[in-house]
């Protein structure tokens, strides 16, 4: 579970970068996180990985929550998406 301290925007992003990456199987230079999920080689069964560890880490029921396509564009918009859900 995050702390108040690590719910920095550059907190999140940091930590989803380093998700995907071990998601992917891959270094964290290699996960950028304005380029889109897909294209850095996250399918179906890592995106649904990806949303488990959100929901755990975060706290956030993302059913609930309102987010929307755009929001899971890049890790860039889910961190500031994630960002807001916290304040």
């Amino acid at each position: 579970m995050a702390s108040m301290s690590d719910t920095s925007f550059k907190t999140i992003e940091q930590k989803l970068v380093k998700q995907v990456a071990v998601i992917l199987a891959v270094g964290t230079r290699q996960v950028s996180p304005n380029v889109p999920l897909h294209t850095i080689g996250v399918d179906s069964l890592s995106f649904v990985e990806l949303l488990v560890f959100i929901e755990k880490e975060y706290e956030i029921k993302l059913m609930e929550s309102g987010m929307t396509r755009d929001d899971f564009k890049d890790i860039r918009s889910l961190a500031k998406c994630i960002s807001k859900a916290l304040e």
